[in-house]
């Protein structure tokens, strides 16, 4: 008889996911720009800070409830927005959402996710997040916000560091850029050595168009005139003065995701964002910059509390958690580790990868001596 090794942390999801998906969806999430020397140190400059131990303190009961933007959470942490999150699991967005509220932390959903705002919010009991790029077309970016809006979302992710996609060297080696028939055949490949998928997520899991943005385009169900009418909407100008136009129109929460130097945080304050996303978009943008906790220090100590920074990039376990809110962050976002267990397992494996990270962010305060977020600052990390 055999034994089944149960995955228990985001990396046994990763092998699941990497079992389950077509080779070209698993590169898609799982890669990053160029070399991948970002999507590397996200996660190894983690692996650098040490966390100092504290003995003999009362860790009976330890908390980590908090309220991110106004919703109450049970711990600092949200699901960042995924494009394509639909082509992970069946509904892959709607399941993720249900997930997150059990787990009792925000969902947020992309503008290129596959299930559209009324799927997502009629799945889960709370509102999700809504993430946004400024298209050329701003007529479909009020649309947007106002669909957001009605839909009963309130908290806006707008993505500021998309002026131009990041190369991606896996998306072009396994065929997912190229339209030609050599880029046809090595998706059918990888299609068909993925039965279960093909069942589960590629029959079953229909439509596979962007809920969002069906709209847009005369046909929703052609992926490629999507594609092209979205490489046409990436708008290389946009300025500070658009985030001004954009704080305008948007009455709720307005989150900035995509900063990372202290001079653009400042501006973000200026121009009356009321957060940030310190992110170098999981490494998938521009190879070669630094780290997002190697730049929290600097970022946290500008902004000197004035605005609230959620992390995202290289956060891959409950003290991961702990080392980003004892520099600096009020929160963090976890994209691929949602994604990989989604794939992996489905909504029940959301919900188990979220009740692991609290269990270990648990522990990680209990060993540190401290029972509270509040009492989580720098003299943590060594």
């Amino acid at each position: 008889m055999f034994a089944t090794r149960l995955p228990a942390t985001s990396d046994d999801y990763r092998r699941l996911a990497e079992r389950r998906l077509p080779r070209f969806l698993f590169d898609y999430i799982d890669g990053g720009a160029n070399d991948e020397q970002t999507l590397t140190a996200n996660q190894r400059d983690f692996q650098s800070l040490r966390l100092r131990q504290r003995v003999l303190r009362d860790v009976r009961q330890v908390d980590t409830r908090c309220t991110l933007f106004g919703q109450a959470a049970r711990m600092p942490l949200a699901l960042a927005p995924l494009g394509l999150a639909g082509l992970y699991g069946r509904r892959g967005e709607a399941q993720a959402a249900r997930a997150a509220s059990t787990a009792g932390v925000p969902f947020s959903l992309s503008t290129v996710g596959i299930c559209a705002l009324a799927e997502v919010h009629a799945a889960s009991a709370q509102p999700c997040w809504f993430q946004l790029y400024m298209l050329r077309d701003r007529e479909v970016v009020l649309r947007l916000l106002q669909r957001a809006w009605a839909s009963g979302c309130k908290t806006l992710l707008f993505t500021v560091d998309l002026a131009v996609a990041g190369i991606r060297h896996r998306d072009t080696r396994n065929g997912m850029l190229n339209q030609g028939w050599r880029g046809k055949l090595a998706r059918a490949s990888q299609l068909a050595a993925r039965p279960g998928w093909l069942l589960d997520v590629g029959l079953l899991g229909k439509p596979h168009h962007f809920g969002n943005l069906t709209d847009c385009v005369a046909d929703p169900k052609d992926l490629t005139a999507f594609k092209a009418w979205l490489d046409s909407q990436f708008d290389a100008g946009v300025t500070w003065q658009d985030i001004l136009w954009l704080r305008q129109h948007w009455p709720g929460t307005l989150i900035l995701k995509g900063l990372l130097e202290v001079d653009d945080a400042l501006r973000a304050l200026d121009c009356g964002a009321d957060g940030i996303v310190l992110s170098n978009h999981g490494g998938r943008q521009l190879d070669g910059v630094a780290s997002t906790i190697h730049q929290l220090p600097a970022v946290a100590a500008a902004l000197d509390g004035r605005l609230p920074i959620l992390l995202d990039g290289g956060v891959r376990s409950g003290v991961d958690i702990l080392k980003a809110l004892a520099l600096g962050a009020q929160g963090v976002l976890i994209g691929r580790p949602w994604a990989w267990a989604l794939a992996g397992a489905g909504q029940t494996g959301v919900e188990q990868l979220l009740a692991g990270l609290q269990r270990e962010l648990v522990v990680a305060m209990a060993l540190c001596g401290v029972q509270t977020l509040a009492q989580v600052d720098a003299s943590l990390v060594g």
